[in-house]
């Protein structure tokens, strides 16, 4: 009896084992199954070329059309004149704003004068006899030289010989000697190319100026310049002397401008090209951020999408068959959130937002979306 119910439980646990071993062989081959790819879900707009009136806004920082940084040729102590240089300060045109102790420089002016003064005044006896018909010429300018005053041009020579008398005088070197002396004296007196205000000033009574150091900076506050970048593509909507609406962000101000210039050269990266607006009016300050409004022309087939969907610049992901395709496109105008652009075909399934770590040929899950 002990002996069948040994056989029939080692039965039973042989069934078991080899029941055991099925069940777990078969959780294992359901563990291996392949897991399904995950893909990313995007949403599309499909495209639909229309016209466009673009009204171009570019904004642009605010310089003086007439600026000049003012550096000493010469080297010297600052002197005091009858206004101060300092920032804020008003000149006219031809005041001087910077003086510079030229005692020396003087001295030596006024010695050179001297010697060209008792040069020609010793070859007055020889013309009196050898070039009488030339005499009186250089007998005026002895009695006109006044050391204290410009000197003045040398009479012309009427003939070869008495040019080559007057050079064997050494009278033409000094002459030019004595005059660059002038040039350089006229230096330390630095005056206003134009009238303006002093907008930077680097030096005061006292300081020591040396050769080639920047004093500061002289601008014309009635005439500005506004500078902006626009798409070579709308260029042709913009003439020199064209009329702009000018204004500042954040406020009810605006001005009339007049398109000044427009440069020849298109920027490589940006596609644009600079254009020069001239401004003019009350609350004008060097520095400020303006915005000019241009009408611009009517483009057709175009179409507008969000300016952070642009790959490289020029690209732009469209799906076909439920994959990425990068498809290049021409920007005809950008603002600050969107862009206008040509290229693309009408049907054109293109993504209306960012998807990250997209790349062409990536799959994707297409989940429409109508653009707003």
């Amino acid at each position: 009896m002990n002996r069948k119910v040994t056989i029939v439980l080692g039965i039973a646990l042989i069934a078991a084992g080899i029941f055991g071993y099925k069940k777990i062989s078969n959780i294992e081959k359901d563990e291996k199954k392949p897991a399904e790819k995950a893909l990313s879900t995007i949403f599309t707009e499909t495209v639909k070329n229309q016209s466009e009136s673009i009204n171009i806004t570019e904004s642009g920082r605010l310089t003086a059309k007439n600026k000049a940084d003012i550096y000493a040729e010469v080297q010297g102590v600052m002197q005091t004149t009858g206004k101060e240089f300092k920032a804020g300060v008003q000149f006219s045109k031809g005041q001087v704003l910077v003086k510079i102790k030229s005692s020396d420089s003087y001295a030596n002016l006024q010695a050179q004068k001297s010697v060209l003064q008792n040069l020609v005044t010793s070859i007055l006896p020889d013309l009196r006899l050898d070039y009488p018909e030339s005499f009186e010429r250089w007998n005026q300018y002895v009695i006109n030289f006044d050391i204290n005053k410009p000197i003045p041009a040398l009479p012309e020579t009427t003939s070869n010989k008495e040019k080559y008398f007057i050079t064997g005088k050494n009278i033409y070197t000094t002459y030019y000697n004595t005059k660059n002396l002038e040039i350089v004296q006229s230096k330390y007196n630095i005056r206003a190319p134009y009238s303006g205000v002093v907008t930077e000033a680097l030096v005061r009574p006292g300081t020591v100026i040396r050769t080639g150091q920047k004093l500061g900076e002289f601008i014309d506050p009635s005439v500005y310049e506004l500078e902006i970048a626009i798409s070579h593509s709308m260029i042709s909507s913009l003439a020199p002397g064209q009329n702009v609406m000018v204004s500042s962000p954040g406020s009810d101000q605006a001005w009339v401008g007049k398109v000044a210039r427009i440069n020849g050269k298109v920027d490589a990266t940006t596609q644009t090209v600079l254009v020069f607006i001239d401004v003019k009016g009350e609350g004008l300050k060097e520095g400020l951020y303006l915005e000019a409004h241009i009408e611009g022309q009517k483009v057709d087939q175009v179409y507008e999408l969000d300016s952070k969907l642009l790959v490289g610049g020029n690209k732009i992901y469209t799906v076909v068959d439920n994959k990425l395709k990068l498809v290049s496109i021409q920007v005809i105008h950008k603002t600050q959130e969107t862009v206008i652009v040509s290229g693309l075909t009408d049907g054109t399934e293109i993504v209306s937002k960012l998807v990250p770590g997209a790349y062409e040929g990536m799959e994707v899950k297409v989940y429409s979306e109508k653009k707003q």
